[in-house]
């Protein structure tokens, strides 16, 4: 989602008579496109204003601009080092070094006006925001809630990069199974998945990221039936913890995520699945990360993206004691890594390449 944003930005201030620089040292307008998911990215954004304020007393005209997801808490600091902050469809809607018009007409959030940066691979953004509220996560705070995109639109794009040659195309939200397009609500995210395998031409179709809870028995046979989606689904986990899914509100069980996954794997033999665990989460015992690593022994995923709980201001689970040492969240990580199928350059090949 960050870099499709950060496409669409691109493409707005080149056409706005920008031209990109190859280094940073280069540039008289920086925009910065920030994810507060974890703390980590935050504070690599802080710690690049020294850099700025160098350039700017080097730079009469030099400016920056600070967007993405930004939580409330953090805007005072980052505002001592940024010309401004910016929301995204604000960064859209007015010119990045002129003063902001409060009457302006807000733009589309999901600008058809894109940079792609990779020859071959296209994302296409179909919602934006999320409903759901886990309680480790900033995403509806920085994002907002669902607002879902005209199908007509999303078809447009894809019919339009895929004549420019793009051979693989990402349908992207925060939870893309949880789409219903504002024009026509039959057109769920099955309908669309069907729509865009219709459109003619050599390419493959990826998404990202689905939600457990919302994915159907209609989108598990769309998948298998549909010649041109990718072979592979991400489905985040987060822990194989009943106790834990219910502190993070997650909204299903493990055995009706297992139960899932048996279905997948029964229209789909071939799938190559990966998932998202938090290890570390406050409260996590010893026994509840063992049924973590349980569920990854009998579930065999072929990669998994792990992230050490770190406490995010203004969600649910910030209330909660962060009482897991680092060290032990290190530790569960490097269990969780031993229990995936294959090696690194495989793992790679089957996010990032053609269906084996």
């Amino acid at each position: 989602m960050n870099k499709s944003d950060s496409e669409r930005i691109a493409a707005v201030l080149e056409k706005r008579g920008y031209k990109p620089v190859s280094n940073v040292n280069g540039a008289d307008l920086i925009v910065v496109n920030m994810c507060s998911v974890r703390q980590s990215a935050v504070d690599r954004v802080y710690g690049l204003i020294p850099k700025f304020k160098k350039l700017k007393a080097e730079k009469e005209n030099f400016k920056t601009i600070l967007t993405g997801c930004i939580l409330k808490k953090d805007r005072p600091k980052f505002a001592k080092g940024f010309d401004q902050i910016l929301r995204f469809k604000d960064l859209l809607k007015h010119q990045p070094t002129e003063p902001r018009d409060s009457g302006a007409k807000v733009k589309k959030r999901f600008t058809s006006s894109t940079k792609y940066q990779d020859k071959s691979v296209a994302f296409v953004p179909i919602s934006n925001g999320c409903n759901n509220f886990c309680s480790y996560c900033v995403v509806p705070f920085t994002r907002g809630s669902l607002i879902c995109r005209d199908h007509n639109e999303i078809l447009e794009e894809v019919k339009n990069v895929v004549k420019k040659g793009f051979r693989e195309i990402w349908l992207l939200g925060q939870n893309v199974n949880d789409y219903n397009s504002p024009t026509d609500q039959k057109i769920n995210f099955a309908k669309l998945l069907n729509m865009v395998n219709d459109i003619p031409g050599n390419f493959q179709i990826r998404f990202m990221s689905p939600h457990p809870a919302d994915f159907t028995d209609e989108l598990i046979e769309t998948m298998a039936k549909s010649k041109k989606v990718a072979k592979y689904i991400n489905l985040p986990v987060q822990s194989g913890d009943n106790e834990i899914l219910k502190r993070m509100n997650r909204t299903y069980t493990i055995e009706q995520y297992k139960n899932l996954v048996k279905k997948i794997r029964e229209k789909i033999p071939d799938i190559n699945l990966t998932t998202d665990v938090i290890v570390g989460f406050p409260g996590e015992t010893k026994s509840q990360f063992e049924n973590t690593a349980k569920l990854f022994k009998e579930i065999k995923f072929n990669l998994a993206y792990i992230a050490k709980y770190s406490p995010r201001p203004g969600t649910a689970a910030f209330q909660l004691k962060d009482d897991v040492l680092l060290e032990v969240k290190k530790q569960r990580e490097k269990i969780l890594k031993k229990y995936c199928r294959l090696k690194t350059i495989l793992e790679k090949k089957i996010i990032a390449g053609p269906n084996p």
